[in-house]
């Protein structure tokens, strides 16, 4: 008897699968229903079907929000992978094959012209690929690199925290407002990305080695609202080099503030990608090194 004629072998209904993801994404029953088009309800049933199916709890409610346990996070990537694998199968029986699905994520600050006109290029010489771009925090894109919802990485990480197929040094410099500077407050304020966010600790640490005392006065996932409160006076960060704006000044040594050179931007793809995701990462690194150099000179 093969594997496939085992009697009791579960199969996954897609549709399960699909209010998985959407209750995930949105955090919320609620939402989530909405977009289905359908119940609070009947979606909560769906759930408790699958769960049922996997034999593990997938979902937790929290009091404002609902997120995925261990065994939730495992359904989800392999779910992502199956709803894409569906939709390509419907989309090659309309007569619109696609090759290959590349998915793609950048930090907020790589988002730039050049980037988009780089990937524009890379559509139009290769129609038949479906680029897929998503934005975020360095530590959600490795998440969702880690859980296979994406194919290639551009990230921020401590210097050879993980191996990649590039790496650069990552220019960081001390930020304050050009107007309205706040170093010299007691105590000073700072202004970090969320607990566990890239440069915070760093932050912390300097400061209360130069004996000063601090307090948190801003915190934010995006890089465009750092640099906004640092610009407005909030206090003072810790930013890559090309965040810096006419709007902010840099502190230097005088502040007593030290160097930071323990991070790195890193590209990543598995060995096994597919060539289309390693030709997309040498165009990448090809626009990197063009940016580093111009940089330097």
């Amino acid at each position: 008897m093969t594997a496939s004629e085992k009697p009791n072998r579960t199969l996954f209904d897609l549709d399960l699968l699909r209010a998985m993801v959407m209750v995930a994404d949105c955090a919320s029953f609620t939402t989530a229903a909405a977009r289905l088009h359908s119940t609070q309800s009947t979606i909560s049933q769906k759930i408790r079907r699958l769960e049922d199916m996997a034999g593990h709890p997938l979902l937790v409610r929290g009091n404002r929000d609902v997120h995925p346990t261990d065994a939730g996070q495992l359904v989800l990537g392999h779910a992502r992978q199956l709803l894409a694998l569906n939709d390509q199968l419907l989309e090659a029986l309309a007569g619109t094959t696609v090759a290959v699905t590349v998915r793609l994520g950048v930090p907020e600050d790589f988002v730039s012209a050049a980037t988009t006109q780089l990937l524009g290029a890379f559509n139009r010489e290769h129609p038949q690929v479906k680029l897929e771009v998503t934005s975020g925090l360095s530590r959600d894109l490795a998440n969702g690199y880690d859980h296979g919802e994406l194919d290639l990485i551009l990230v921020k990480q401590r210097r050879n925290s993980r191996a990649a197929v590039a790496c650069w040094p990552e220019t960081m410099v001390w930020i304050d407002s050009a107007r309205n500077g706040c170093i010299d407050l007691d105590p000073v304020p700072l202004v970090t990305f969320p607990p566990r966010g890239l440069y915070r600790d760093d932050i912390i640490d300097a400061i209360e080695a130069l004996g000063r005392r601090w307090r948190i006065s801003f915190t934010s996932s995006s890089l465009s609202g750092i640099q906004g409160a640092v610009a407005d006076g909030m206090g003072i960060s810790l930013l890559p080099a090309r965040a810096l704006s006419r709007e902010h000044t840099v502190l230097s040594a005088q502040q007593g503030l030290p160097p930071i050179d323990t991070f790195e931007i890193a590209l990543l793809h598995r060995t096994t990608a597919d060539p289309l995701v390693k030709a997309l990462a040498v165009r990448l690194t090809g626009l990197l090194d063009q940016e580093r150099a111009g940089a330097l000179t």
